[in-house]
């Protein structure tokens, strides 16, 4: 028996998870990003909100997500540059940035955006 959800179902249950806390843009975002994970594979998921949770993390924006991801970092400001291809000055053009960690992000991972934030897997 089985029961098959469209999206505002997914994002409902995405967003009543309390442990994950996500919007409820970034949780349609997601609910979005997984259908169209279905529909492109044609592997049929189950709704693993624990999983999901594990496997993905928002973030109010890219320079959040290479703050936190960075921080453990012994220098995270100059190893954030170095890493995305930066001239070790970190003031370069805002929408620079943004497509260096975008890039690096998709090398590794998924990016999900949406108004409001970004949504990266796990890796």
């Amino acid at each position: 028996m089985k029961t098959t959800l469209n999206t505002s179902d997914i994002a409902r249950a995405l967003h009543r998870d309390d442990n994950a806390a996500w919007s409820w843009n970034g949780a349609k975002a997601l609910a979005e990003y997984l259908e169209e994970y279905e529909e492109s594979t044609g592997e049929e998921l189950e709704l693993d909100v624990c999983a999901i949770r594990c496997d993905f993390s928002e973030y109010g924006s890219l320079e959040a997500w290479a703050s936190d991801y960075f921080r453990n970092q012994a220098d995270a400001v100059d190893q954030l540059g170095l890493t995305l291809g930066m001239d070790g000055s970190i003031d370069e053009e805002s929408d620079e940035i943004d497509d260096n960690i975008r890039s690096y992000i998709r090398d590794k991972g998924t990016l999900i955006e949406f108004d409001g934030g970004v949504i990266v897997s796990s890796f």
